[in-house]
């Protein structure tokens, strides 16, 4: 059952074989067994192009999952009674955050807990909400922006939009610049969501419209980019370096227009009670990444 999950979620047999530590002879092998006892084929198996879950799968997936889950926090429930937390804890994570919150969360977390064994999961915003919503993970980490529909948040810290130019950039010593002044310059957009919405929002504050050059899904070609002077960008995270990763200087300017700080929270959904080891996160990333002065809790 728990070979036929991990397939259902990764969509193909060696996926779920690297995902369980299994070979893909193994999982095939076991599939087709559950398959036999319970009378129903799950899978339709298509060369080269992966797998895809049949009526009757989509069926059982859910309850699939659900005794997984149940199996799992008996055991983790057991092993509480002994004082210590274990079992599987599924942590989701916006894609540009990944690196700069899961390795200290994960590398502090396993420190304190080490029988919690801890699965990744990133994605762009809307792939994060969808995953808690549907229960492929139990917390994620991510920008809030509004209501938050179905999903119980808790705010670990604010980070304020700014700039980033090249050094050699004529606005690049300022204490600060007004998106209205750099509206003729080329604009360098992480291209995944809701960046260039945010993009578009701000600007409009600033009573300006945006002049987009080019696109990008990855965030360090965003700055690469900015950095060999090819145009601006606005970003949240604060960067720990102001240098490209091909080593170039970069020169950080805040806004001066009236623009919101935005919130990072981690969640999980409203309608699930988080597990013992999901409520230990939580409580682990509030107090390695909240920053003093304005916590809150949202639901």
């Amino acid at each position: 059952m728990e070979y036929f999950v991990a397939v259902a979620d990764t969509g193909s047999m060696s996926a779920a074989g690297v995902r369980c530590h299994a070979s893909q002879a193994s999982i095939s092998t076991a599939i087709a067994d559950l398959e036999r006892r319970l009378g129903v084929q799950l899978l339709v198996r298509r060369r080269a192009k992966g797998v895809s879950l049949t009526e009757a799968g989509s069926r059982i997936l859910g309850r699939a999952q659900a005794m997984l889950a149940q199996a799992d926090e008996i055991t983790a429930s057991a092993r509480a009674e002994e004082g210590r937390l274990a079992g599987r804890l599924t942590i989701g994570c916006y894609a540009a955050l990944m690196p700069f919150l899961i390795p200290l969360l994960v590398d502090g977390f396993t420190q304190l807990h080490p029988a919690v064994n801890l699965e990744l999961v990133e994605g762009q915003q809307n792939d994060m909400r969808q995953a808690l919503v549907q229960g492929s993970c139990d917390v994620a980490l991510l920008y809030a922006f509004g209501d938050e529909a179905g999903l119980s948040c808790t705010t670990l810290r604010y980070s304020r939009p700014y700039v980033i130019v090249s050094a050699g950039h004529p606005m690049a010593g300022r204490t600060s610049v007004s998106l209205a002044e750099l509206a003729d310059e080329p604009l360098i957009v992480y291209a995944e969501p809701p960046a260039q919405q945010n993009a578009d929002h701000w600007f409009s504050l600033a009573g300006a419209r945006p002049n987009i050059r080019y696109r990008t899904s990855s965030i360090e070609a965003v700055r690469s980019m900015v950095a060999r002077g090819l145009g601006f960008a606005t970003l949240i995270q604060p960067w720990p370096t102001d240098t490209s990763i091909e080593g170039l200087p970069l020169a950080s300017v805040p806004l001066s227009d009236p623009v919101d700080d935005v919130e990072l929270v981690i969640a999980y959904a409203s309608n699930v009670a988080p597990t013992h080891r999901a409520r230990a996160f939580l409580q682990y990333a509030k107090e390695t990444l909240a920053e003093p002065g304005r916590p809150r809790t949202t639901d």
